[in-house]
């Protein structure tokens, strides 16, 4: 199979030019046949019938002197043969070789048929007479041995060019579309993803250079469906909660304004305006927090720490949400030291520690433990709290979603921590993953390799 759309340029221009030069080659012997035929034929019956003439009509010997010194003997061979099969010749060979003659030829032409042969193509003709004396017939044979006039030689080429020419570009211009038709569709496909329509079938099945770029096309075709897709629920997402706070902040400040608001009412309008901007606030330095992460703009500040304190500190920082839930951490904890982010990976075990407090039961078990091997560290994290449903595990790392719908007023969150999450561990170079099931529980893991390397984290 030819991949190269080089060499498949290349090799359908030699076979167009080959088959087409043939091709050509075949038309202007079709064309030309009858007048080559003509060209050699005519003139080779015409020089025999005088030769014939000038034996019927002369004696022998003078007849023999007056071929002899023909200046025709230049451009054609006579053979005199009797009937014995013996022959006299008159003309000089310069080199060519002479069509044989068989005693059945020449016994048919002694019995008085004029017998022509082409043995090896249109250039070699032999034309054989009867020749008649006084006393015995003779079988008279000619052949030519100089090529047609220039003239007609300079024609046949000029239109067997003209034929290779006009067949050629024909077959060139069949090839090309052949190989233009894909290029053309990708044209017609990119017209149409400019305009918002992703479902572009492109149905190129070549395997060469433009087979993987069809490809890679509908590689991209799927992924800019994709980022128009998470493009919209974005926007619908950050509506609906950017919607929600302000309803709140809007209702209890025109609630505000009524003069008979009792101190403690108002007290208490003004506590709910203050959460929700906090909450609008929150969000916002999320949202900032994780387009910095995904465009790269942020550079790891990378150092060397101990892993398994990280993660005793982080727990240690939310004292308040674990012991007021009655929750109690099983941990089993390795020593491990860990080149990487402290702050953004500090942010990780937070962010995972503090769902798993928030979505188990009251006085539930988190357990927690690291492991290692020579190239990577992994962190477990499971709780025995909701689960999560196979469906809602797919989109867990998605902006704005929640797992939990039903609980969303119960369970606060914009839904962007995850999302934040997994940004963080992928500038690591390391992955996430999410094992659970609705009532059992949750495990989350996390893979980051013990040294980050530097080359993948410049912005």
């Amino acid at each position: 199979m030819i991949r190269s759309l080089y060499t498949r340029v290349v090799l359908t221009f030699l076979v167009s030019v080959i088959g087409g030069t043939i091709i050509a080659f075949f038309v202007a012997v079709w064309v030309f046949e009858d007048k080559l035929s003509e060209n050699l034929q005519i003139p080779l019956l015409n020089f025999g019938q005088d030769i014939v003439r000038i034996y019927e009509t002369l004696p022998l010997h003078e007849a023999d002197t007056f071929v002899s010194g023909m200046n025709q003997l230049k451009s054609y061979h006579i053979r005199i043969y009797e009937e014995t099969g013996e022959f006299q010749s008159y003309g000089e060979l310069n080199g060519h070789n002479l069509v044989a003659v068989s005693m059945e030829q020449i016994k048919r032409v002694l019995d008085g048929a004029v017998v022509q042969a082409n043995p090896s193509g249109v250039s070699t003709v032999l034309l054989g007479m009867p020749l008649k004396t006084d006393t015995e017939t003779k079988a008279i044979f000619i052949e030519p041995i100089a090529l047609p006039s220039s003239s007609f030689a300079i024609k046949w080429l000029l239109n067997f060019s003209t034929y290779s020419l006009i067949v050629g570009s024909l077959l060139i211009l069949v090839s090309a579309m052949f190989l233009v038709r894909p290029i053309k569709k990708l044209t017609q496909a990119t017209k149409h993803i400019a305009g918002g329509d992703f479902n572009v079938k492109l149905n190129i099945k070549q395997t060469g250079e433009l087979g993987t770029l069809a490809r890679s096309f509908e590689e991209m075709m799927h992924d800019l469906q994709q980022l128009e897709q998470m493009r919209r629920e974005f926007v619908t997402n950050v509506s609906h909660e950017v919607q929600s706070p302000l309803t709140s902040i809007s209702g209890y400040a025109i609630a505000l304004k009524q003069v008979d608001v009792a101190d403690h009412e108002r007290s208490r309008y003004l506590d709910i305006i203050i959460s929700e901007a906090a909450r609008m606030s929150k969000m916002s330095d999320s949202l900032l927090k994780l387009s910095l992460l995904e465009s790269q703009s942020q550079s790891l500040q990378l150092a060397t720490f101990s892993l398994d304190e990280q993660i005793r500190r982080a727990i240690i920082a939310i004292q308040p949400q674990w012991s007021a839930r009655s929750v109690h951490f099983d941990l089993h904890l390795k020593a491990v030291r860990l080149v990487a982010d402290h702050d953004l990976l500090n942010q990780v075990w937070t962010n995972i520690i503090g769902n798993s407090i928030k979505f188990s039961k009251d006085g539930g078990v988190i357990n927690i433990s690291i492991e290692k091997d020579i190239k990577n560290v992994i962190v477990r994290i499971s709780d025995t709290g909701l689960g999560i449903s196979l469906e809602d595990q797919k989109r867990i790392f998605e902006r704005f979603f929640k797992a939990d719908r039903s609980h969303n007023r119960k369970y606060e969150g914009s839904g962007l921590g995850l999302a934040i999450v997994k940004q963080i561990v992928s500038l690591h170079q390391g992955d996430i993953r999410v094992e659970s099931e609705s009532g059992q529980g949750t495990t989350v893991i996390v893979s980051l390799p013990l040294t980050t390397p530097i080359g993948q984290i410049d912005s």
